[in-house]
């Protein structure tokens, strides 16, 4: 496959957005991604209350509601809306702290066939001051630390910027419904043999709206107690491929 060429190059991309209730930052996501080439974006709205269907397709995006909730299950209401002209799958998130501007940075070795896999860490770049709490940082570790120990591949983060070949992903068997679906997604990455690398895109502070994962103690915890749960059913099921080649080398 050729290397990229230019925001053009982005046309066989197609963008994954997840929403609820992000009606503030949504359109300007949308207008963001649009700009950088990419050839579509889906919008998965999960029942929002306010304007995010209307705004997201406003921008240009083509919008789905999906009313049943869930963060695994939007996403594969997602891929189930994908279409034949797809070759490289960006999942973003649509409260406005992913940067459109590294797009190409995180697509663009999985569209030159360099690598199937491409993970934008959070933790690794700049990021602005408040844009992370320390449970997000935490629990990126944490599933990076038990990644690394069942499956022998380093992860830094659970960031949900980026992005992976639409042949790998429809391989991987993914079926996760809750905010699960990434560690999930890692978790068979990491035990396929695919080809892996983790770029640093750092983290903007969202640009409106609420995080549904993140803030007081209790839904921390119940994050927390999601995540172990999930780590444990997928280690059970997902077994390293024999002889797989390893990660790619990590890119500053």
């Amino acid at each position: 496959m050729e290397p990229l060429k230019g925001p053009a190059s982005l046309a066989a991309v197609t963008a994954i957005i997840p929403c609820l209730d992000e009606a503030e930052a949504i359109g300007e996501v949308v207008r963001g991604v649009l700009a950088q080439g990419v050839g579509r974006v889906v919008v998965v709205d999960g029942g929002s209350r306010d304007a995010t269907a209307e705004a997201a397709h406003a921008a240009g995006a083509d919008v789905i509601v999906e009313p049943r909730r869930g963060y695994g299950r939007a996403m594969m209401t997602g891929l189930a809306a994908l279409g034949p002209d797809c070759a490289v799958v960006l999942f973003f998130d649509g409260d406005g702290s992913d940067d459109p501007g590294r797009i190409a940075a995180v697509a663009g070795p999985v569209l030159a066939n360099e690598v199937d896999f491409v993970l934008g860490s959070r933790l690794r770049g700049a990021r602005e001051q408040g844009s992370l709490n320390v449970s997000q940082i935490v629990a990126g570790r944490l599933a990076g630390m038990l990644i690394r120990l069942r499956y022998g591949v380093r992860f830094t983060d659970m960031s949900p910027f980026r992005a992976i070949s639409r042949t790998a992903l429809d391989g991987l068997g993914m079926c996760e419904e809750s905010f699960g679906w990434n560690l999930e997604m890692q978790m068979r990455v990491a035990a396929s043999g695919l080809r892996i690398v983790e770029l640093p895109v750092g983290q903007r502070r969202r640009r409106g709206g609420a995080s549904k994962v993140s803030g007081d103690l209790i839904v921390s915890a119940r994050v927390a107690w999601v995540l172990l749960r999930t780590f444990i059913r997928i280690a059970g099921a997902v077994r390293r491929t024999a002889g797989r080649a390893g990660p790619a080398p990590r890119r500053p």
